[in-house]
Formats: C-alpha cells, structure tokens, sequence
C-alpha cells in the first residue's frame, strides 16, 4: 500500500502515485486511487472524528471541479468525497463508455476502495440520476440523497432540445463557470458527449426519483432551463408520499453547487440537521430559499408542528 496523492490522510487499496500540480485547486486534499484498473482523481477533506461521509457527484462531461464551492464549505462538518468519476475530469479513460448505471456501480466501487459502508450523496445534473441508480441497487447504502439540479428523462428530449436548454443556461451561469467548465468539456470529447447526452436524456429518472425511499432533499432553480418550471416540479413530488423535500432557490440556474454555494451549504445543513428550510441571512443578495413541498414520510422539522 503506497502513499495517497496528496498531503496526510490514509490510503486506500488502490492508492498510487501520480505528480499533483503545484497549486491545488482545492481546499479539500488531491488524491489518486485505481478503481477496476482506472486512475480515478479525487479530493477529500481531513475528516472530522466519527463525521457522516458526503460525496459529491459531478454533472456529465465535467469534473468534480466545479462541485468545489459547495464541498468546501461542508468540509469540516462531513467527511466530505469529491471524485472525478471514471472517464471524467482527471481521471482516465475509459475503453467503453460509461452509462448511468455503469457510474453508479463505479461509485459504489470507489466508495469501498475507501472503507466506507454508507454514504450520503449529492448529485448535480447528471450525478442526480447516478445517486437514483446507486439507490437502486445498493439501497442499504445511503443514507440520504441529495439531489441538486437533477437531469434525464422526457424534460431534456429529444437530445436538440437538451442541447438548447444547456445553450440557454450557459447565458444564465456565472461567467467564471466557463473558465471551469470548458478544459472538461474539451477534455471529454465531443463523441463522449453526445454518447453521454443520449444515455441520460433515456435514463428514466422520474421512475426511480419516485421509488426512492430515504430522506431525499431535491433543490432547483428558478432560472434553470433544464428543469420545469416549480410548480410542475411541486406536482410531481407530490406524486409520492414518501420522503422527498423540495426547495427553490430564486435567482439560481442548473450549476447551483458553483453559483450559490453559500445558499446550498445551507439548506443541506438544515436538511441533513432535520431543520426548518428558511433563507440563510449569511448569504445575501437576490437569491432566496424556500421550502415548497414535504413528503408526508420525511423527517419533520425539529420544533415544528
């Protein structure tokens, strides 16, 4: 067992050794371990005695990168996972492309090269449909699902009308995203891209968003051209009766795990906590965070009625 890349912290079985830059783009620690023969990049936090563990999933064609802003503010209250999946961001190629069920196995690997048994997942975009997945198959797994953003299914075909929505969202982004989001995008390849695309916009992420059965938070924004619009989102949650929160942040487009971390950092705190969802006043300007569906079976707010 060789050293982790990166600084203090314990390896895993497949821990390696691989040049980090100079300067980390993380606040987290940069490490390598090999998953099923793949050199898979990550970062992690130094993790607090005896805190939950929370691994962030990254959205298609990009990295873990941009997951960063929200990450790093939850890192000293979880054990906080932040990988570049296999055949994304700095993590190698893969010889056949990856679907949705194929990363969430590729999750649930990762997780056991580094001794961990249950996990909490937040997801972006396409990382959404890959927590559904992994609950699917390993439900004893997770604890609770965090889904920001999530994508796939009959709101994103055909695959020009995702292509469209992810024009117009791009407009809607913080401008620094770009910087962050293109060397990913260029780097996952136009052919992957499209391969990828299909495969979510077919993957059926209402079915399994329904079936889960955990506390789930689902957050989305008001200006997502991903998303249907709140109250088609309210309606169908409230298809279910089982554990599912819904919050809105206004203002907010599809990359809310990079525009508004503050805002996300605080509803998953008051998610994760069974508190009340209520505007974070430490994170002003003209977002705002509201709480606008509560499964009959989730967790109720500590002190509520």
């Amino acid at each position: 067992m060789t050293s982790p890349r990166g600084s203090g912290g314990s390896s895993g079985s497949g821990e390696q050794t691989r040049k980090l830059p100079r300067r980390p783009a993380s606040a987290l620690a940069e490490r390598w371990t090999t998953i099923d023969g793949i050199d898979v990049f990550y970062r992690e936090s130094p993790a607090p005695p005896d805190a939950p563990v929370m691994m962030h999933v990254h959205g298609f064609g990009l990295s873990g990168r941009y997951l960063l802003p929200t990450a790093e503010l939850l890192r000293d209250e979880f054990h906080t996972l932040v990988p570049d999946l296999p055949g994304f961001g700095r993590s190698d190629k893969v010889d056949v492309p990856l679907d949705v069920p194929d990363l969430a196995h590729a999750a649930a690997r990762f997780l056991d090269d580094r001794g961990i048994d249950k996990v909490t997942l937040v997801g972006n975009s396409m990382g959404c449909p890959v927590i559904c997945e992994f609950a699917y198959h390993y439900p004893e797994r997770l604890e609770r699902a965090i889904l920001v953003s999530p994508a796939g299914g009959v709101q994103n075909q055909p695959l020009r009308r995702a292509i469209g929505q992810l024009t117009r969202d791009g407009t809607r982004e913080p401008r620094r995203m770009v910087r962050v989001a293109t060397p990913d995008y260029l780097r996952f390849g136009v052919p992957s891209t499209v391969r990828m695309f299909r495969a979510l916009t077919q993957y059926p992420s209402l079915e399994r968003l329904l079936a889960l059965r955990i506390p789930t938070l689902v957050v989305i924004g008001d200006r997502d051209p991903l998303m249907p619009g709140p109250a088609r989102v309210k309606e169908i949650a409230s298809r279910t009766d089982n554990h599912v929160l819904l919050v809105t942040i206004e203002g907010a487009a599809h990359a809310i795990n990079f525009s508004h971390p503050g805002e996300l950092a605080h509803v998953i705190r008051s998610f994760m906590a069974d508190e009340p969802i209520v505007d974070d006043p430490d994170s002003p300007g003209h977002a705002r965070v509201r709480e606008i569906h509560r499964g009959v079976f989730h967790p109720r707010a500590k002190g509520s009625a």
